[in-house]
């Protein structure tokens, strides 16, 4: 039998080389910085200088110039790169097994203080650890957290704690269910980024049934959003539940797709377009001709369900003389305390009793 013909590896471009001999010279000193850092959990400011002065020799400057100019508004980023990051957090989670969500919620808090993409990624890793022993608080934290991004390497990254959440908690999915209403379009990203990644952060329960049945009304609430990076994250959402019911995705594709064809909706059009390649061929081409012709218009309004009813809601607000009404349409639907708890008042962190 003639010998079995292997295909010879791709010679790697010396910028990948380069980059990959940068991490791999810098592992062992994040992984000693992860541990140190283990060992700070209850001394938060100490943590943060620690942070700061690890990081500073971890920084690949080409790697954080890439960075800035892949997500506009993204303004503070150290430069670390991902498995560098990866390793930090690693040895961190082991070395501070010990500490309970008391702790580790403060210290979060702490984090998203601080400017930095890269100590945001370790505050929303740690709020992973805190979502079954503490979630309440911890969604406090997430909610601000989401408030605040501004570009969409943070949002995306946001997106597979609230993930974990939705999954651990189902009745978490009015979480995101709300943030369609948002004037914010980085919170509305963060709608389809979750969604985008439910099925990956647990791939057992991510890719049950009912997760489809969930999502794609979500999803159909806010498509024909205008904003280009919800378009995208919508597109994202929908390829991924092609992991987990494809049928589900494919009549929901052709009930869109014919009503974009009804009201020439350039932004309903891109959405699907975008998600064909995860259907079958069949389908797909079906589809892709049914939208042909039907294209985004620069500065057409937004025509999701999710717009209509934060305009119907707009006007309601502008109507009523009160002075400090909601501000938009999510506002309805937030819960009444959305801060992250005062640590010298709160009984669950001093151990106080009334």
């Amino acid at each position: 039998m003639p010998a079995a013909r292997t295909t010879p590896a791709r010679p790697l471009s010396p910028i990948t080389a380069a980059a990959n001999a940068f991490v791999e010279t810098r592992l062992a000193a994040a992984r000693e910085l992860g541990t140190t850092l283990g060992e700070l959990v209850d001394d938060p400011e100490a943590l943060v200088e620690a942070l700061h002065a690890g990081f500073a020799g971890l920084v690949d400057e080409n790697y954080r110039r890439e960075q800035a100019r892949v997500a506009p508004g993204l303004d503070d980023s150290i430069g670390v790169r991902l498995p560098l990051l990866s390793a930090v957090r690693r040895s961190f989670d082991r070395a501070s097994r010990w500490a309970g969500p008391d702790s580790l919620l403060w210290l979060s808090e702490r984090l998203l203080r601080e400017r930095g993409l890269e100590i945001r990624v370790l505050a929303f890793e740690t709020l992973t650890r805190t979502l079954a022993a503490d979630p309440e608080r911890t969604w406090q934290v997430l909610r601000r957290a989401a408030r605040d991004a501004h570009e969409w390497i943070t949002v995306d990254t946001l997106a597979h704690t609230y993930g974990a959440g939705i999954l651990r908690e189902p009745f978490r999915w009015a979480e995101i269910e709300q943030l369609a209403y948002s004037p914010s379009p980085w919170e509305r990203r963060l709608v389809g980024s979750t969604i985008a990644t439910i099925p990956f952060v647990k791939r057992g329960e991510g890719r049950r049934p009912e997760i489809a049945r969930r999502a794609l009304p979500i999803v159909g609430n806010l498509i024909g959003d205008a904003d280009p990076d919800v378009q995208k994250a919508l597109s994202w959402a929908l390829r991924s539940l092609a992991h987990v019911d494809r049928a589900a995705l494919t009549a929901f594709a052709e009930e869109q797709s014919q009503r974009a064809r009804a009201t020439d909706d350039g932004h309903r059009a891109w959405v699907i377009r975008d998600a064909l390649p995860a259907l079958e061929p069949e389908p797909a081409d079906a589809i892709r001709e049914r939208l042909a012709g039907i294209r985004r218009r620069p500065g057409a309004p937004s025509t999701s369900d999710a717009a209509a009813m934060a305009e119907l809601f707009r006007g309601l607000v502008e109507a009523t003389p009160a002075a400090g009404g909601p501000r938009s349409a999510a506002d309805f639907t937030r819960e009444p305390s959305d801060r992250t708890p005062d640590r010298a008042s709160d009984p669950a962190i001093t151990g106080a009793t009334a």
